[in-house]
């Protein structure tokens, strides 16, 4: 059974001019995810995640791993998905 959910996360820190948002697509890309990632005018990342659970579980634990040094903290929220996207892209 494919559980599907939505994540949105606000990640703070050193998150700007540091390749954030393309090592997070190409996380999301390689977990076969759908959303989007962007920069935020005060300072912060915005992910928005949909896929199995599971996998957003796996998404977020990498994500953690491959980027601690530029995250000072993030912000979880799960929802219900809304399968707004096909893909996972950058947003600017």
């Amino acid at each position: 059974m494919n559980r599907s959910a939505r994540i949105q996360v606000i990640y703070s820190g050193h998150v700007h001019g540091v390749g954030f948002r393309f090592t997070v697509r190409g996380i999301a890309l390689r977990l076969q995810l759908t959303g989007f990632v962007r920069n935020l005018t005060n300072g912060t990342v915005e992910v928005v995640c949909e896929g199995e659970k599971k996998l957003l579980k796996i998404f977020l634990n990498i994500v953690q791993e491959n980027l601690a040094g530029y995250i000072g903290d993030s912000c979880v929220k799960w929802e219900p998905p809304r399968e707004e996207s096909a893909s996972f892209e950058i947003r600017f």
